[in-house]
Formats: structure tokens, sequence, C-alpha cells
């Protein structure tokens, strides 16, 4: 059984939410996908200072139950995504659309986590990915060019303005006026940049060289962290935490990746640090989602994809 069906069948939601049992299949296997995307999202194990298998990291309002409740929570919000892009053209209609189910969706995720923000970056990320993979439908090509093209067709829908999105002054907002960063809107206006130029080509460059389902994964992650001005790091620590998560992150692809001994020390060292200084790059967290539902259409070879580029 899929861990999303497991989930849907420990953790009830909304059955308004969540549709009908008569939507279209392509619509109800995006859900469980995404579902299944942060529900291994949030088992990867050992994460530097996100929640994961050994704890908490440098949250303290969240923990790994209450990661895996607010991934099933958000199964009706993704199937919803889903059915409202399929067989539509990027417009602001649409955006709008789009706009009030994940905001019905956050709600739907703070009463799973009694209060705390597990995903909302992860359901604008992941909600306008599954948008663009429901208006290609079933026969969208596939291989290197698919998770490109799929996520220049997620831009094109960010880039239409909410005319309905509420007045409000988030910690991501801030961070961007401060800091002169583009945060999780300006990465989804340029096209996912840091999903498809470095974190799936770092996952299949690991995969090609023989490493893990779980190594891949981190190297994806530990390669984003590199360049990424993550916004939760910022917001958290400060230009001081954002600097020592790229320097960590650089050292651990030096010394080898997540795969080799020297690259794991590196690995905890990276997370040791931004425990401390209670920083977690969340915002690298739903990129790596992004990257491992992108990939999850590939049917090329890790080394295949990587001679194509």
């Amino acid at each position: 059984m899929p861990m999303s069906a497991y989930l849907r069948e420990s953790y009830a939601f909304d059955l308004h939410t969540a549709g009908s049992l008569h939507e279209p299949r392509r619509a109800l296997q995006l859900a469980d996908l995404a579902v299944d995307v942060l529900t291994a999202e949030a088992l990867l194990t050992p994460k530097p200072a996100l929640v994961d298998g050994r704890g908490s990291g440098a949250h303290r309002d969240l923990d790994l139950p209450r990661m895996l409740k607010s991934a099933a929570s958000l199964h009706g919000t993704f199937l919803n995504m889903a059915t409202a892009a399929a067989g539509q053209e990027p417009d602001q209609a649409l955006r709008e659309q789009l706009a009030r189910i994940g905001r019905s969706g956050e709600r739907c995720m703070f009463a799973a986590t009694r209060g705390s923000n597990a995903h909302r970056g992860a359901i604008w990320v992941l909600g306008l990915l599954v948008a663009a993979r429901a208006i290609q439908g079933e026969a969208s090509p596939q291989g290197e060019a698919g998770p490109r093209e799929t996520a220049a067709l997620a831009a094109r829908i960010a880039a239409f303005p909410d005319r309905f999105a509420p007045a409000q002054d988030s910690h991501g907002a801030r961070v961007c006026r401060r800091y002169g960063v583009g945060g999780a809107r300006g990465e989804a206006l340029a096209g996912f940049p840091h999903v498809v130029d470095v974190g799936l080509p770092a996952l299949w460059a690991a995969q090609a060289m023989g490493a893990d389902e779980t190594c891949a994964r981190l190297d994806a992650l530990v390669a984003i962290m590199a360049t990424l001005d993550d916004t939760c790091l910022l917001h958290r620590g400060g230009k001081p935490a954002l600097e020592a998560a790229q320097r960590g992150a650089r050292d651990t692809l030096m010394a080898g990746g997540s795969s080799s001994v020297a690259g794991r020390r590196a690995l905890l060292r990276l997370d040791a640090e931004l425990v401390k200084r209670n920083a977690s790059p969340g915002g690298c967290a739903d990129l790596l989602a992004a990257c491992i539902f992108l990939e999850s259409g590939r049917k090329k070879s890790p080394a295949t994809a990587l001679r194509a580029r």
C-alpha cells in the first residue's frame, strides 16, 4: 500500500475539500504522488536541522508525526488543484483558483499540526507543479526535458497575480525585503532553477555513481543548500546562518557526498552547526520535495539523463 494511502486511512480529511471518489484518475494519481513526496521528504534521514527520523532538528513546534499528519491532510488540496488545472491553460483565473485552494489547504495543515507551519511552502511549490502536470496530462513528454518543461509551465501559472490574496506581512516577505532575495515566489517565477539545474542533476549524478535512494536525495538537498538563499535560514539566523549552511553544504559535497564516510561526517557537522544556531533550511526541503516529484516521471536511467544534459 502506498504511504499516502496508509496515512489517509489513519488521518481523516474533509471529503468536501478532497472531492468525490469519482474525480479523474490523473488528479488522484497526482494527489497521491504529492502526499507520497511530502512523506518521503519528512522521513529522509539525516537531514541537517530538519525534522526527520532522529527528531525535530532545529524545530520546537514540529516532529515527525505532525509532519506526516500534515502531509496526509493535504491530499484533498492537491486533488482539487489537479482537478482545477486539468484541461486548462495558465491564466489569472486559474492562478486565483489555485490560490483559494491553497489557502484552504493551509487551514487543513494547521488543523492537523495544531497550529504549526509544516508545509506552507510546500503547498506553493508542489501545488504549482501538480497543476502543471495536470495541464500536461498523462501524455506529457518524459525524460530529461520533462522536469524542465513542467517547471516552466508552473512558472507561467505563478506569473499571474492573485488579486484576492489577503494582506499579510509574512516572515518570508520581510526576509525578501530585508535581504533582497527572491524567496519562494522568485524561485517559481524563474522556473525553479534550484530544482532543474541543481537538485535534479545532483540526484542523478549520485544515482549514476551507485548511491542508494537515501544518499542520492540527501546529496540533492545539500546541493540545493550550497547555493539557495533560503528565507527560512535567513529568518531564523540571518546571514551568518545562511553562510554557515552554504559553507557546510559545500564541504559535504567536496568530501564526497553523503554516501562517503568523510561526506557523512561533514553532513553531521552541518546538522550540529545549524541546530546550534536554531536555523532550519525549510526552503531547501521544499525544493527537494519538488525534485522528488519531478523525478518520479523520469524514465531514463541516471547515466542516460546525465549524458542528455
